[in-house]
């Protein structure tokens, strides 16, 4: 039988009244036990403090990461975690040099287009979870909501607002591009993002199709004026020649879990 060790005493009034007032909740929840493990084993009182401010700071920074993830609007379970670098057409070099966000720094920005199925959307949300992980700000759209996003704030003339704030996050993913037909607020809205994203800040972009061929899901001149500023500083890579992961699984029959 385990026996559980007894619970540390609790903190005094006045000091939970304190910490409540400097508004420190990790340093009081953590405190009774680093308090008694402290006693146990000595520390100097510098120790004690060094502790009990790093769990402040870990608690504060899991909690801005958390903060940041449910503004980003990216899917869950797309990330690192999750995927197979083994089996993408990226090359290895390629996948561990995005995965450094170096480029991010250079306002630079990521165009993977391919095939459905393989990977596009997975490896581009996946590099959103980690850039949020390494504190940064990021935000998810596809076509679709950057469209409902524009009509919004067209019928208060607050577009510009938007854009504004919308670019001031570090990342801006923008998924399936090519997979739905495109409306006119949708391209409208593609052009302005990238235009005002242009040497400020990074986009991710993923597409059915190569940008080359933006003008068939667009008016021309605003399919140019797009693709000349999205691929000015961009990397591009191609997944054509890569199986679906989606129908790869179905096939295998790990689209599901086994019927009991």
């Amino acid at each position: 039988m385990t026996v559980k060790p007894p619970s540390p005493p609790p903190l005094s009034d006045e000091l939970e009244r304190l910490l409540r007032r400097l508004r420190l909740p990790y340093i009081r929840k953590a405190a009774p036990e680093v308090i008694a493990t402290a006693r146990a084993q000595r520390w100097e009182p510098a120790e004690v403090l060094k502790v009990l401010l790093a769990e402040e700071a870990q608690g504060r920074d899991q909690a801005t990461i958390r903060t940041r993830r449910r503004a980003s609007g990216l899917p869950a379970g797309k990330t690192f975690d999750a995927w197979e670098p083994e089996k993408s057409v990226i090359p290895p070099q390629t996948q561990t040099a995005l995965r450094t966000l170096e480029w991010l720094d250079r306002a630079e920005v990521l165009v993977v287009c391919g095939p459905s199925g393989s990977g596009k959307s997975h490896f581009i949300e996946a590099l959103g979870h980690l850039a949020i992980d390494n504190g940064r700000t990021v935000t998810w759209h596809t076509l679709e909501t950057l469209a409902q996003l524009f009509r919004r704030h067209r019928a208060d003339d607050s577009i510009h607002k938007a854009i504004g704030k919308l670019i001031r996050t570090d990342l801006i993913l923008i998924d399936d591009v090519g997979l739905l037909p495109v409306s006119a607020e949708a391209a409208e809205a593609l052009f302005r993002v990238v235009d005002a994203a242009y040497e400020k800040r990074s986009i991710a972009l993923s597409s059915n199709i190569h940008p080359s061929g933006f003008d068939e899901l667009m008016p021309k001149t605003l399919a140019t004026a797009t693709v000349e500023r999205l691929l000015h500083h961009a990397h591009v890579i191609v997944t054509d020649g890569q199986d679906s992961y989606r129908l790869a699984q179905a096939t295998a029959g790990k689209g599901v879990r086994p019927l009991t």
